[in-house]
């Protein structure tokens, strides 16, 4: 874990690349199963529709080239990961899905391909392609799980259950292609329990990385309406940090920790504020670690 407490994604990078190694965030214009009326309409209920990335609009190769030449400046020998991050990014036919990750695969300095995708946007070809396109490339799949409690994921509007994404990882995993877990900390009614059982469960799932997020509420969202209405309570920074703790010493000291924090779109963010700011924050994040002995695997359960 050289100088953190966890296992990062920048440690994990170079010792596997033995360079530094960024993701570059791409939109390919894919839609949604929880959007246009596959599973649901609406998505789940944090989702603002928008994004901090490039515009589909705009060619992949101009999103992936702008990125990389602000990069390139710092890190001339960087490599990058190719993130396809906005909405379902399996969620398409298999020709349409090979044309888009080919030509990604191509550009000069791509090592690899990262999917956000749902547990519920796979086929059996899909599957399948993916595991001959793991046996070419370096490749990771970005599933959002949020919560491990079927009940706060009905109520988020999520469109999956748990035993949705436990059989998605294990169709995955079969591949031997590595899966990076998203979840949420401070979901409407869920107790601070509830956050360190999905820690639990993704340890039992031997998921390669995970990507930790505060619930935020951004303008114009179905959250927003809900907070209004019913008035939850929000995590304050401190509550969220020492949960994050408490999470990082039961998480796998072999899973890599690829975000400690989300990144709200700051013009649309409504609450909590205390997300304004992430440098500050992070920094907060490392100093409450290091003065509680916060190390990664120190506290898991089998």
């Amino acid at each position: 874990m050289e100088e953190k407490c966890y296992y990062s994604l920048d440690s994990f990078y170079r010792k596997k690349f033995g360079t530094k190694v960024f993701k570059v965030s791409l939109d390919a214009g894919f839609s949604c199963p929880n959007k246009d009326g596959s599973k649901g309409r609406g998505g789940c209920i944090f989702c603002s529709g928008s994004t901090n990335i490039g515009h589909y609009k705009d060619s992949l190769e101009n999103q992936f080239e702008s990125i990389k030449s602000q990069l390139h400046r710092k890190w001339r020998d960087a490599k990058y990961v190719a993130f396809f991050e906005a909405n379902t990014n399996t969620y398409a036919s298999l020709d349409t899905l090979k044309d888009i990750y080919e030509k990604v695969l191509n550009f000069d300095g791509v090592v690899g391909l990262s999917i956000a995708t749902r547990c519920d946007a796979f086929s059996e070809e899909i599957y399948d392609y993916l595991e001959e396109l793991n046996s070419r490339t370096y490749l990771t799949i970005e599933l959002g799980l949020q919560s491990s409690f079927d009940t706060t994921l009905e109520f988020i509007n999520r469109g999956h259950t748990r035993d949705d994404f436990t059989k998605c990882v294990q169709e995955l995993k079969k591949r031997n292609i590595e899966i990076v877990a998203h979840i949420i900390n401070g979901l409407p009614f869920e107790t601070e329990k509830m956050m360190l059982e999905t820690i639990k469960y993704l340890n039992w799932l031997k998921v390669d990385g995970i990507k930790f997020h505060m619930l935020y509420i951004e303008e114009g969202t179905v959250l927003e309406n809900l907070y209004k209405k019913l008035q939850f309570s929000l995590l304050s920074k401190e509550q969220y940090i020492e949960i994050l703790g408490k999470q990082i010493n039961l998480l796998d000291k072999e899973i890599v920790v690829h975000r400690l924090v989300s990144g709200p779109n700051n013009k649309k963010l409504v609450e909590p504020r205390w997300l304004l700011g992430k440098f500050k924050l992070l920094n907060d994040i490392e100093k409450f670690f290091k003065e509680n002995g916060v190390i990664q695997g120190k506290e898991k359960r089998d």
